[in-house]
């Protein structure tokens, strides 16, 4: 009974060891400014877990930082999303999305054009 006690406690500390507390990951997320940039970055270092979020307004990536024990990307997406922004893998909904600013408007090709110069 000791040798399964064992053999049970070991298997729990490997996986909670196999989390990664600093994990990097980029993920893609649509908008077209600084207000987005700003609103984005709010939205992720907000969620429990994330340590570092950095927004390229030329590339939309998001470079992340977070702690595996704590959140993942699907909910850092979901926390983007309630913010009105797209991710590949969350579409934010029409009303967060109405909720932006209209110069953030990033799926009106109008507002995109605007923000190319």
């Amino acid at each position: 009974m000791k040798k399964i006690i064992t053999l049970i406690a070991l298997f729990i500390s490997i996986i909670a060891f196999s989390q990664n507390k600093n994990a990097k990951q980029t993920i893609e997320v649509d908008g077209v400014c600084m207000m987005c940039k700003d609103r984005i970055e709010k939205a992720a270092i907000r969620t429990k877990g994330v340590k570092s979020a950095i927004w390229n307004v030329k590339t939309h990536e998001l470079k992340l930082i977070f702690d595996e024990r704590k959140t993942n990307v699907e909910t850092i997406s979901k926390k983007l999303a309630q913010v009105g922004h797209d991710t590949k893998a969350v579409k934010a909904t029409e009303e967060a999305y109405n909720s932006v600013h209209p110069c953030c408007r990033y799926r009106d090709e109008d507002v995109k054009k605007e923000h190319e110069n």
